[in-house]
């Protein structure tokens, strides 16, 4: 096994492993040195699953993604595998409870809307990437013989000393079996692409480490295919705070959960210390400018955020898209917008800096900034997905703005529709 502090770029012969490990994509790999082999001497194929819990994927899943694509764009072959059949069942790694268990209709449907995510990443004409349904096989599986002829490959044992089964037991949460036999089907999902699509790679993030080096051994002891496993870094903001999370929600990557305007704004407000692993993980500029711009400070790192900012929406909804994102920020956020970089003629109210920092209830600003007239009016502003924080839309009732929502600009942009807005800035 090979992990993140021992890589060293210029001993890599592949140009897809170079390029993730250049890039920051690569924490762990069970042979780092056969994989590199491999990649050298001609196209691999590899995968990364994604269960079908929503009819969209998230930022948190682009780190996979950006994988898939390096590994395209270096000549190889990404296999999306949909997790039909895993869903079914859900997967513990991460979480305190179960998943809720969604109805065959349902899981179609989320399927489609993440097929319209990869499309917009991946190239699917004839076998450059494939995306495939692990129901495919899972749903045919008869019980007692899969049991037979694979469970015995199997320690219980090794199983609970994972981190994603043994966590969820220290904190002495309930464990369904029927999640506990999640990493018993992954591991068949890596064997059966293998078997159909000579896969030999299995990608994920590092909390996917248990039930890919599970995949890897079945692989080896059933069919004595060699299989390999990489896993990259979990991603957290330098705040601490968990990437792909806002005041509004989640970070979607479908337009219709989240609107290229939306996602522009998310990426422009990075924090100063996250600019450069984020040019490198989620843009496809090159190193070297990189390198230039994570040297800018004080107002110029305002120009590596509004790159990285146009260069990751272009690559999820398109360079027409990201261009408009860019002008709209332009015209409301920049110079000629007015004094202090914001829009001119908004009103204005200026709250305790005190008061900001123990965070302040989204309901009140809105009110106080006369943009309804009384809290309830505010509650149902949100409640019909009218009212928004720095142009994202507001959710939560008992939502609330802090410090963190501060712009570049030092202030926070509310707005009651697509027509009126107000700034609150704190004295």
């Amino acid at each position: 096994m090979t992990t993140a502090p021992s890589l060293a770029p210029a001993s890599l012969q592949s140009e897809f492993l170079r390029t993730l490990v250049e890039r920051g994509y690569v924490h762990q790999c069970t042979d780092l040195e056969a994989l590199d082999a491999a990649a050298v001497s001609g196209r691999i194929t590899g995968y990364i699953g994604f269960d079908a819990t929503a009819d969209s994927l998230h930022v948190g899943s682009l780190v996979q993604i950006m994988l898939l694509r390096h590994m395209q764009r270096t000549g190889h072959r990404p296999i999306v595998l949909m997790g039909g059949g895993t869903t079914k069942v859900g997967d513990p790694s991460g979480r305190d409870t179960g998943r809720q268990l969604l109805s065959q209709q349902r899981i179609d449907s989320n399927i489609a809307g993440i097929r319209r995510v990869f499309e917009r990443f991946l190239d699917f004409d004839a076998d450059a990437a494939l995306m495939v349904d692990n129901s495919d096989w899972l749903d045919a599986l008869h019980y007692i013989p899969f049991l037979r002829e694979y469970g015995r490959h199997f320690s219980v044992n090794r199983m609970l000393g994972f981190e994603s089964v043994k966590l969820r037991l220290d904190r002495e949460q309930p464990l369904s079996f029927l999640e506990f036999n999640y990493m018993v089907l992954q591991a068949y999902d890596f064997l059966e692409l293998g078997r159909r699509y000579d896969c030999r790679l299995q990608m994920g993030g590092s909390d996917q480490w248990g039930n890919i080096v599970c995949g890897v051994e079945l692989g080896r002891r059933a069919t004595g295919l060699e299989l390999f496993g990489l896993t990259s870094p979990l991603l957290t903001l330098a705040s601490g705070a968990k990437m792909g999370k806002t005041a509004a929600g989640a970070v979607w990557l479908n337009p219709d959960r989240f609107s290229p305007y939306e996602y522009w704004q998310y990426w422009r407000n990075t924090e100063d210390a996250d600019v450069g692993r984020f040019l490198r993980l989620f843009t496809e500029l090159p190193l070297d400018e990189v390198a230039r711009l994570e040297l800018l400070e004080g107002a110029e790192i305002n120009e590596a955020k509004a790159i990285l900012a146009t260069e990751a929406t272009a690559l999820c909804h398109g360079g027409e898209a990201a261009g408009e994102a860019a002008e709209t920020a332009r015209r409301t956020f920049g110079p000629e917008a007015g004094a202090g970089g914001l829009a001119a003629g908004l009103p204005t109210i200026e709250i305790p800096r005190a008061r900001l920092d123990e965070r302040v209830a989204v309901c009140d600003l809105i009110r106080e900034a006369g943009l309804v007239k009384s809290n309830s009016e505010a509650r149902r502003l949100i409640r019909g997905g009218g009212a928004r924080v720095n142009d994202e839309p507001v959710r939560d009732e008992t939502g609330t703005v802090g410090p963190d929502d501060l712009t570049a600009e030092g202030a926070i942009k509310l707005s009651a529709g697509r027509k009126r807005h107000a700034l609150v800035r704190p004295a």
